[in-house]
C-alpha cells in the first residue's frame, strides 16, 4: 500500500464525488437559494441565530466527528485496506454525504425542526414516537460514552506506590492529560468571550479567520506550557455535566458557534499536519509500500498476532492477547458497522436537522456544509487508515490501548521520517491527542442539546413542534413540565453522567447498530418527506434497503450469540461485562431495536411505496 498514492486517489474521488453527484442531488431537490432559512424566519436568539457559513461549518464538522472517522477504520484495518477504503469513499458519497445533506434540507423546509416532525408530517404519529424514544436513548448513550471519553483524556491517575518505568509512564500520561484539560478549559472561556465580542458585528473574513487561528495558537501555548489543574475522573464527570448543562440551554451565538468554530481551526490543522505527514513520509521513501494486506479474508479475529501471524500469549494468563484496537466478526455486517462517521452514521442527522439547520444563513449553503462535511470526515477516516497501515506491526501486536493511540503514534511517526522533523514527532503526538479531544468535546455538548431537542418531542402534541408554540398553553401541567427545556436538559444530564458514572460499557456493544439503524430511518424519513413532495427520491432506495439490511443482520448475530452465552458455560458468562444482567440486556435491547427497525420499516415502506401519506 502506497500511502500517498491511496491519500490522493481519495482526494480526487470525494472532489469528483462533490462537484458531480453533490450539485445533481441539490438539483433534483429543488434546493433554492434564495429561499429564506428557518435561521431567520424562527430567529429567537437561542436556538435560531443565522451564522456565516464558515462558522456553521465550523460547528457542523466539529460535531459530526467526534471519535468516530478515527476509530472505525482502525477498528475495520484487520479485513485489509481495500474493504476499508472502497466502503469509505463509494459509503462516503453516495450514502453518508446524502444522507447528512438529505436530514438538513428535510429540516430546513420544515422549519428548521428535528426528523421526528418530519416524520410525524410525513409517515405518522406512532412512527414519530418510537423514532424520538430510539433516537433519545441513543444520544443519552452517546452522552455517557463521550463524557467518559472527554473526562478520561483529562483526568490524573494517583502515582503513590509506583516506581520505576510504571511511575515515569503514569506521570508522563498525567502531564498530557493536565495540558489537555487546561487547553480545553481555555478554548471554552475563550470561546464566551468571542462570541460576545462578535455578536451582531459583521466582520470580514479574512479578519475572523486570521482572528480564530492566533488566538488557537495562544490557547495551545499557554495550555501546554501552564498544565494547572489536576483533577480525577469522578470530578471530571461532574464537571461536564455541569458543564453540557449550561451549554445546551444556553443561546448558541455565546459558546456553542464560537466554541466549534474555534475548534474547527485545530481539526483543519490535523487534517493538514496529517496530510503533510503522509506525504512527506511517503517522499522520504518511509510510507511507499506499506505491511498492511489489501484484504484479510471475509472473517476476522481481534486477537493480536506477532509478525509470522502466530497468536500472542499472555505469560501471567496463559490467554490470547487481544488487540484492544481492532474489530472482530464477519465482513457484513461487521465492516459497515464498525466505520460509521467515516462513511455513514445516524448521530449525523441529528446534528444536520438538530443545531446545523437552525443557523443556516441561506439554503444555497445546504450543499457545501450537508454533503461537504462528510467528505472531509471521509478523508479523516482514509487518513486513519494510513495511520494504521504505517504502524501494522505494532498494530497487530495489540500493542495499542485505544485506536486514538493508533492515530496519533502513526502519523507522528510520519511526521519524523520527514529530513529535519525528527523531534517533532513528541509535539506531534499531543496535538493530534489534542484535537481528537476537541472532537469529543464539540460532539458531547451538540448530543446534549440534540437530545433535549429529543425529550421534548416525546411529549409534544401530535400536531406540534418545538417551534409550533400556539396552544401549547392548554397542556396539562405535566406535558408542559416535560417539555420545558431545562427541565428536559437537567433529566438528560442527570441520565446521561450517570450511565457514564455507572457502567455504560455494559450496553455500547449495542451502540454501532443503533446509530447505523438511525441512518437507516433517517434515510427512510428524508424518502418520505421527497416522494410526497413531488420530488425525485429514488436515490435513497439502495441506501436505506442495505443499511437496514447491516443493521437487522447484525441484531440477528448479536440476538444469536447472547442466546448462546445464556445458556453456556457459566464462567464464561461470568467473564462478560456485567455478568448475566449484562448480557440479558444487550439481548433484551437487541430484540427492541430489531423491532422498531421492522416497524417504523413497514410504516416508512407504507408511505414511499403505497399511499402517500399529507405533504
Amino acid at each position: 500500500m502506497n500511502a500517498m498514492l491511496i491519500l490522493l486517489v481519495a482526494i480526487a474521488c470525494l472532489v469528483v464525488g462533490y462537484l458531480t453527484y453533490g450539485r445533481w442531488l441539490a438539483k433534483q431537490w429543488g434546493v433554492d437559494p434564495n429561499r429564506p432559512t428557518p435561521a431567520h424566519e424562527m430567529e429567537d436568539g437561542v436556538d435560531y441565530v443565522p451564522a456565516p457559513p464558515y462558522v456553521v461549518l465550523g460547528h457542523h464538522f466539529s460535531s459530526i466527528a467526534g471519535a468516530g472517522p478515527i476509530n472505525g477504520p482502525i477498528q475495520a484495518a484487520v479485513f485489509g485496506w481495500v474493504p476499508v477504503l472502497l466502503w469509505v469513499i463509494i459509503g462516503g458519497i453516495f450514502m453518508g454525504a446524502m444522507h447528512d445533506f438529505g436530514a438538513l434540507f428535510a429540516s430546513l423546509r420544515h422549519k428548521g425542526q428535528t426528523l421526528a416532525s418530519v416524520v410525524a408530517k410525513n409517515i405518522d404519529d406512532t412512527a414519530k414516537r418510537l423514532f424520538c424514544i430510539f433516537a433519545y436513548l441513543t444520544l443519552v448513550l452517546v452522552v455517557a460514552a463521550f463524557a467518559s471519553i472527554v473526562a478520561n483524556t483529562f483526568a490524573v491517575v494517583p502515582t503513590t506506590g509506583l516506581e520505576g518505568e510504571a511511575l515515569a509512564k503514569a506521570e508522563a500520561s498525567n502531564l498530557a492529560n493536565m495540558r489537555t484539560a487546561m487547553i480545553s478549559l481555555l478554548f471554552i472561556a475563550v470561546a464566551v468571550v468571542w462570541g460576545i465580542a462578535t455578536r451582531g458585528k459583521k466582520l470580514p473574513a479574512a479578519a475572523m479567520v486570521g482572528g480564530a487561528i492566533a488566538v488557537i495558537i495562544v490557547i495551545i501555548a499557554i495550555g501546554y506550557n501552564l498544565p494547572l489543574i489536576a483533577l480525577d475522573y469522578t470530578t471530571w464527570m461532574v464537571l461536564l455535566g455541569i458543564y453540557i448543562l449550561v451549554a445546551s440551554v444556553a443561546p448558541v451565538w455565546i459558546l456553542l458557534q464560537p466554541r466549534d468554530y474555534l475548534s474547527s481551526y485545530l481539526l483543519y490543522g490535523m487534517i493538514i499536519l496529517a496530510v503533510i505527514s503522509i506525504i512527506g513520509a511517503s517522499l522520504a521513501g518511509a510510507a511507499t509500500s506499506l505491511d498492511i494486506p489489501a484484504f484479510t479474508g471475509i472473517f476476522a479475529t481481534n486477537a493480536a498476532v506477532d509478525a509470522t501471524g502466530a497468536a500472542i500469549m499472555d505469560p501471567n494468563t496463559g490467554l490470547a492477547v487481544v488487540n484492544k484496537a481492532a474489530a472482530s466478526g464477519w465482513l457484513f455486517p461487521a465492516l459497515f458497522i464498525t466505520i460509521a462517521c467515516g462513511a455513514i452514521s445516524g448521530f449525523h442527522s441529528l446534528v444536520a436537522s438538530g443545531t446545523t439547520s437552525k443557523q443556516l444563513d441561506k439554503e444555497g449553503q445546504a450543499l457545501p456544509i450537508g454533503y461537504g462535511a462528510m467528505l472531509i470526515e471521509c478523508l479523516l477516516a482514509v487518513i486513519s487508515l494510513i495511520a494504521v497501515g504505517f504502524v501494522w506491526t505494532s498494530y497487530q501486536a495489540g500493542d495499542f490501548a485505544a485506536p486514538t493511540a493508533v492515530f496519533a503514534t502513526g502519523l507522528s511517526q510520519m511526521l519524523a521520517c520527514i529530513p529535519g522533523m525528527q523531534d517533532a514527532q513528541g509535539m506531534a503526538y499531543a496535538l493530534l491527542i489534542l484535537a481528537v479531544s476537541a472532537f469529543c468535546l464539540t460532539s458531547l455538548d451538540t448530543a446534549t442539546r440534540l437530545a433535549r431537542y429529543m425529550f421534548q418531542e416525546m411529549f409534544m402534541p401530535s400536531e406540534k413542534g418545538l417551534v409550533d408554540t400556539d396552544g401549547l398553553g392548554q397542556m396539562p401541567g405535566w406535558q408542559k413540565t416535560l417539555t420545558n427545556p431545562y427541565v428536559a436538559t437537567v433529566i438528560t444530564v442527570v441520565a446521561g453522567v450517570g450511565l457514564g458514572l455507572t457502567g455504560y460499557t455494559i450496553i455500547w456493544p449495542l451502540f454501532g447498530a443503533a446509530n447505523q439503524l438511525l441512518a437507516a430511518l433517517a434515510l427512510l424519513t428524508v424518502c418520505a418527506w421527497l416522494g410526497n413532495a413531488g420530488r425525485n427520491n429514488k436515490m435513497f432506495y439502495i441506501p436505506m434497503v442495505f443499511m437496514l439490511a447491516v443493521t437487522l443482520t447484525s441484531l440477528v448475530q448479536t440476538m444469536m450469540a447472547k442466546v448462546t452465552l445464556l445458556g453456556g458455560d457459566a464462567a464464561v458468562l461470568a467473564a462478560q461485562a456485567g455478568g448475566a444482567v449484562g448480557v440479558g440486556a444487550q439481548l433484551v435491547i437487541a430484540i427492541l431495536l430489531f423491532a422498531l427497525a421492522i416497524v417504523l420499516a413497514v410504516k416508512g415502506a407504507k408511505v414511499i411505496f403505497g399511499k402517500k401519506a399529507a405533504a
